[in-house]
């Protein structure tokens, strides 16, 4: 029996991640156990190989701005299990994780008992919860991130008000397909009958894909550079700045602490986002929320300063679209001193290529390390990764030690510098976790 916090957590990390053939069937048995609790809520629901959850965050912020009580569901958490599911960027309680997993284990040990292929896997667990707790009534509006792909996805039953898409780009190829399109076509998955869609900046061959099945789905379709629009008016003293065009709302000067022209993209794509639901709900827009729900909003680890004069940086940028977006912002925005890379990534991401489009910048100097992966994945090791190089950049070397590597790196700082620690969301966890202790007075 599980009867504490800890044991619901490892029961359900204790779960199958995977299962051999992908499927909702699985699933939609689960929910209908439990009373089908994903149609009792009201959400929009957010899928992309970047940009989740930083659109997430400003869509929230948005709604919230307006009044409402806004859940969310997102992964992976970056200090405690509880903020995968959360209300006004709040995870909730020990208490409620451990409620939730009591009253789900029932129908879990049934299914366990009654599929060839075994119960529900980790992931569907938590959707689960998810799904359970927002059904009980505590949000008006639920944004929900896709965890893996799209069209599989345990999050894929709900029909939501609003889809949004917030790119196409390398990730999970092992899953999802070796090319751009065949990627498109798993996130496009989550476009449902009749449901507005709101795409981010896609490539025009998985664009395609995306525009073919929202026709099929008669799923009106906007598309950020065609429908809607972002002109970005640079970053000041680590606030970033733009202007919003659409057909019916023209907004100037938005401004945000999420640092990049791609949050300022994300942050077009909640705009519009918004924009649906309330024509939807034949609710007004008001301009006003929109700024301030823009400059409320924070998202850890996303390019994100916990100290300036000399800046240090987080950033759980985990794959190679997310390194190209880091590199542009790094090259428009921040071309005086030297910036130090410290990375920590995935031995099943693509590790080499990520460390050779970081060396692309030209004042950079890159550490590569190494940390406890989550489960069974495993971090790449530095060495190893640093021999692998095709090109073999002068600028990148290895500490294996994490810890010593940010003390190090530290002590060479000007006030002009940045040190950037980033290669994965899992890595970038352990490192607040670090920096939180008092002696390393990054402040």
């Amino acid at each position: 029996m599980i009867n504490t916090y800890d044991e619901a957590l490892n029961f359900i990390h204790g779960r199958t991640k995977f299962k051999k053939i992908p499927t909702l069937k699985r699933m939609r048995r689960f929910l209908d156990e439990l009373g089908a609790p994903d149609k009792k809520i009201n959400a929009i629901h957010i899928a992309g190989t970047n940009g989740k959850g930083s659109t997430l965050a400003f869509l929230r912020n948005i709604f919230q701005a307006e009044g409402k009580t806004v859940g969310s569901f997102t992964s992976p958490f970056l200090v405690k299990f509880n903020e995968r599911i959360s209300v006004n960027g709040v995870g909730i309680s020990d208490d409620d994780i451990l409620r939730l997993t009591q009253e789900l284990y029932p129908t879990i040990a049934k299914l366990d008992a009654e599929l060839p292929e075994g119960g529900p896997t980790e992931f569907e667990i938590v959707t689960a919860m998810m799904f359970k707790y927002f059904a009980e009534g505590h949000a008006d509006i639920v944004l929900i991130e896709v965890g893996l792909g799209g069209l599989y996805d345990s999050t894929n039953v709900i029909v939501p008000k609003v889809s949004v898409i917030t790119s196409i780009g390398w990730d999970h190829m092992h899953i999802l397909g070796d090319t751009l399109p065949k990627i498109a076509f798993q996130k496009a998955g989550i476009i449902k009958e009749g449901v507005p869609v709101v795409v981010g900046g896609v490539d025009p061959d998985p664009l395609e894909v995306i525009v073919h099945q929202a026709a099929k789905k008669h799923s009106p379709i906007k598309i950020l550079g065609k429908d809607f629009h972002v002109n970005d008016l640079g970053e000041q003293n680590w606030v970033q700045s733009f202007d919003f065009d659409s057909s019916n709302l023209h907004l100037h000067q938005l401004q945000t602490d999420l640092i990049g022209d791609y949050q300022t993209h994300n942050a077009a794509l909640a705009v519009q986002a918004y924009n649906e639901y309330q024509k939807l709900h034949n609710q007004p827009i008001d301009s006003e929320v929109i700024r301030r729900g823009i400059r409320n909003t924070r998202w850890a680890g996303r390019f994100e300063p916990i100290a300036t004069r000399p800046a240090i940086v987080l950033d759980g940028a985990h794959n190679i679209s997310a390194v190209d977006l880091i590199v542009d912002t790094l090259e428009n925005d921040f071309p005086k001193g030297h910036i130090y890379v410290l990375m920590g990534i995935l031995a099943d991401k693509q590790a080499d290529k990520m460390v050779e489009k970081m060396a692309t910048v030209p004042n950079v100097s890159i550490v590569l390390t190494q940390f406890a992966g989550p489960g069974k994945r495993a971090a790449a090791n530095p060495e190893k990764l640093e021999h692998k190089l095709q090109t073999r950049p002068q600028n990148v070397s290895a500490i294996d030690d994490w810890q010593s590597a940010i003390s190090e790196l530290k002590r060479k700082l000007t006030p002009d510098d940045m040190l950037l620690i980033t290669g994965s969301l899992y890595f970038i966890s352990d490192v607040r976790k670090f920096l939180k202790n008092p002696g390393m007075n990054f402040k």
